[in-house]
């Protein structure tokens, strides 16, 4: 089953939280403080795998949690940290944003790993926080947490040609003449339902990936047919060969279905329609009248495009068409479809959305303490000592807190909250 499109939840792993132990040793009467760091948490990475061709593997499995790091333990000893969660997904995928469609991957290279979501670092055992006022610190470091993030995955196929026209044009026909590819292939509308990609060796030194997308329709950028379904498909490619029934076979008119698929192509993407484009007439084999090629040559020429007249059923004519395009593809370099942006999680984007302080008084005259710095610093303390309690108010000191304050009005002997403490304000 071909499945290019898939939603999936993702979080990385927390770090493990740092030691607060001490030497306990027969020979060492007052042993100092010797508490290991955590272990890292796994990080969420992405692989490029191209034995892959579809997401299927993402149409029941939706969460992809990687491990925590472990906590610190005595003697220094650093807890282990976690092996990161490797995701493989086929060749051409694209990792977004699942509420605003950003771009945060493109996984196009074959067999290349890419890192989305750090694991979260582990903190620090009370060793580190030794000083020469501070023999014994009886605190340590929270690990930092791992990060959460709902992706969509959106795979558009890596084929250096696309091959674009309506169906029953034969599309299937071509590409499985000029390539390995085992396209279905029949007499009625809609034949091919998937993509099909094919390797075209155009002689011993060249060779080239033709995608063949399925027949679009007229208003297929409305998704209509298949539709847009499929169009996002032929993005990657650098040139495109625009198939047309030169036998008018089903009372077709090939320079209006040429015209049709061009607009499609348009309101689609006026990036993708300015792309390179071969226009092909098929089925010349069949064809009663000759001067209908001398016609849609003219009109196409006009508007810009090569043109080339052959035979799917009998191969005449694709030989010539193979090796320009061949030319075409030596000078055509492969351009980024996006700017990748770095993600940012639901937890950053509440954060970049808060005041560096948020000072209020409530009901009982209480000044409750809150904001940005606040809560930042709450992920790395580890409350499992008057010490450490100590410390964080220290360092909220340092940041500016008493400064904001004095600001709004906050006297000696008033009450004030952080993270559920209460503490009493003296200058």
């Amino acid at each position: 089953m071909f499945i290019d499109e898939a939603i999936i939840e993702l979080r990385s792993g927390k770090g493990g939280d740092g030691a607060a132990t001490f030497r306990r040793e027969k020979s060492v009467q007052f042993g100092g403080p010797d508490g290991g760091d955590g272990g890292k948490g796994g990080s969420i990475v992405f692989e490029a795998d191209p034995n892959m061709n579809t997401l299927i593997n993402f149409k029941h499995q939706h969460n992809f949690f990687a491990l925590d790091g472990d906590n610190g333990f005595k003697k220094l000893s650093t807890g282990k940290s976690a092996d990161d969660l490797v995701i493989k997904v086929p060749v051409g995928t694209m990792v977004r944003d699942a509420q605003d469609g950003t771009l945060y991957l493109d996984m196009s290279e074959p067999y290349s790993q890419r890192e989305l979501l750090r694991g979260g670092d582990g903190g620090r055992g009370n060793n580190h926080f030794r000083s020469s006022i501070h023999q014994t610190p009886k605190y340590s470091e929270k690990g930092f947490p791992g990060k959460e993030l709902k992706v969509k995955l959106e795979l558009k196929l890596l084929g250096d040609v696309a091959l674009v026209g309506f169906p029953s044009v034969g599309k299937s026909t071509f590409i499985n003449k000029v390539s390995a590819a085992k396209a279905k292939v029949a007499a009625y509308h809609f034949t091919t339902i998937v993509p099909n990609l094919g390797v075209v060796r155009v002689d011993d030194k060249h060779s080239f990936v033709i995608a063949d997308i399925p027949g679009l329709v007229e208003g297929a950028h409305e998704g209509k047919g298949l539709g847009i379904k499929f169009l996002r498909h032929i993005e990657r490619c650098r040139v495109i060969y625009h198939l047309l029934d030169a036998a008018c076979f089903d009372g077709r008119d090939p320079i209006e279905d040429y015209q049709v698929i061009q607009k499609e192509l348009k309101e689609y993407s006026p990036k993708l329609a300015s792309k390179p484009q071969i226009v092909v007439a098929n089925k010349i084999d069949a064809i009663y009248d000759k001067t209908i090629l001398d016609t849609i040559k003219e009109y196409v020429e006009k508007e810009g495009h090569l043109f080339y007249a052959l035979s799917a059923a009998t191969g005449e004519g694709i030989p010539p068409l193979l090796y320009k395009t061949q030319e075409f593809l030596n000078e055509i370099q492969v351009e980024p479809l996006e700017d990748e942006i770095e993600p940012l999680t639901e937890q950053e984007r509440v954060f970049d959305s808060m005041p560096e302080w948020d000072i209020t008084q409530d009901s009982e005259g209480t000044w409750v303490i809150k904001g940005r710095i606040v809560e930042k610093l709450l992920l790395r303390f580890l409350f499992n000592h008057e010490d450490s309690v100590l410390n964080f108010i220290h360092i909220l000191r340092n940041k500016g807190l008493e400064k904001e304050l004095r600001k709004r009005g906050v006297e000696e002997g008033d009450t004030v909250q952080i993270a559920g403490r209460e503490f009493e304000f003296m200058e």
